[in-house]
């Protein structure tokens, strides 16, 4: 097997064809029969009709539905030699194989035909060029975006991230979770504007936050070394409109005592779930600017300190989930539905979510999407110290 079949099978499921996929696109194996039903339906009325018109002509409909129902570019071929098989034995019966309907006839059977093996041909092409497509962005994404453990040293955590195109897998969102000496710091953040430009930013972020998240002790470091990264990969990467982007990001880490910091950077606040209360926004009372707005040399935010106590959940998202609008406008309540989908583990949250907003859209999301949930659960063994001095700066949304 070739690297680029190993690929596809690991990443993007078998390569739509011919040899490989028995579906006949997006109808059922039972469409296949619908040419032969169509070329039968002519031959009874022909043969029942006490008219002297012949329906020979309408066989030259079997060879473009035959078209419509396969993906097998052999299919048209078939039906088309069937159907002027059928056309001569119509034409004998009725004694027409010297008059001009019946050449038509064949000539219309053989042109459908063609047009139909070409159609096809071209079809499966295009789909192969898809699915090419959406491997090379499945293998973007998971080097980007990479896959986030249930286990991240004392927290548990899950992602669940939909882009906005249904074919690409990728957007301008950003997530990343790691293990530090420092505690496990996590990010999630939302790069302005769309296509490749956005997910070169993303990358840029996505790479300086998994260096500085290891070396600097504080977290509003963490967000200075992210926006001097940011301010060099745009300068670096000219293109139109590069003065007008920018990044909004939470940054958030958890110390090995339980409490954690949080740096935003005009993202929305994430939400805290503590059993089974509402969920609280964790606002803070400065506004700082997203990344790419000030100077490298100005960003200096404050971190908020949040005391977290074992079974407490964060929620990191971006403005793709808050901004979901159902038919009548209404933007989704986060907020007041995330606790009701707070079941089960992080993984089945996000799902119950996601599922939640998608529901509440009514149809495929409009802007891209990502969730983080983390929720600290120390591990077996390890000291848990109450926090006699921290206090809950939140605000009930």
């Amino acid at each position: 097997m070739s690297a680029t079949g190993w690929f596809r099978e690991r990443f993007a499921g078998p390569t739509p064809g011919p040899a490989t996929v028995r579906a006949t696109g997006t109808w059922p194996r039972t469409a296949l029969a619908l040419p032969f039903i169509g070329m039968a339906l002519v031959i009874f009325l022909d043969y029942f009709s006490n008219t002297e018109v012949t329906v020979e002509p309408a066989l030259t409909a079997v060879p473009a539905l035959a078209a419509i129902v396969s993906r097998r570019v052999w299919y048209p071929l078939l039906t088309g030699v069937l159907a002027e098989a059928a056309a001569f034995v119509m034409a004998t019966y009725n004694n027409v194989l010297g008059e001009s309907v019946h050449s038509a006839t064949v000539f219309a059977i053989a042109l459908v035909t063609a047009i139909s093996w070409v159609s096809v041909m071209l079809r499966v092409r295009q789909e192969q060029a898809l699915a090419d497509a959406q491997l090379v962005a499945e293998i973007a994404r998971r080097v980007l975006l990479r896959s986030v453990p249930d286990r991240v040293g004392s927290v548990r955590a899950a992602v669940h991230y939909a882009a906005a195109a249904a074919h690409a897998r990728i957007g301008g969102d950003l997530y990343e979770v790691v293990n530090t000496r420092h505690g496990v710091r996590a990010v999630v953040g939302d790069v302005r504007g769309k296509g490749l430009s956005a997910v070169e930013t993303a990358a840029a972020v996505l790479g300086a936050f998994r260096e500085a998240a290891h070396q600097e002790p504080a977290l509003d470091k963490v967000a200075g070394w992210l926006a001097v990264s940011l301010d060099r990969a745009l300068h670096e990467n000219e293109h139109p409109g590069v003065e007008e982007e920018f990044v909004t990001l939470v940054l958030i880490g958890v110390c090995p005592d339980g409490t954690a910091e949080i740096v935003n950077c005009g993202h929305p606040a994430p939400l805290l779930l503590r059993g089974d209360g509402p969920a609280v926004a964790l606002e803070l009372d400065e506004t700082v600017p997203p990344l790419g707005v000030l100077d490298p040399r100005d960003v200096h935010p404050p971190v908020q300190r949040v005391p977290f106590e074992p079974g407490d959940r964060v929620l990191l998202f971006t403005d793709g989930v808050i901004e979901a609008r159902d038919r009548a406008g209404l933007f989704y309540p986060l907020a007041e539905r995330l606790p009701g989908c707070a079941t089960g583990a992080p993984t089945d949250v996000l799902r119950q979510l996601h599922a939640d907003v998608v529901r509440h859209v009514g149809k495929q999301l409009g802007d891209d999407a990502a969730m983080l949930l983390l929720q600290y659960q120390p591990l077996p063994g390890s000291s848990h110290l109450p926090h006699q001095n921290a206090q809950l700066v939140a605000r009930p949304n």
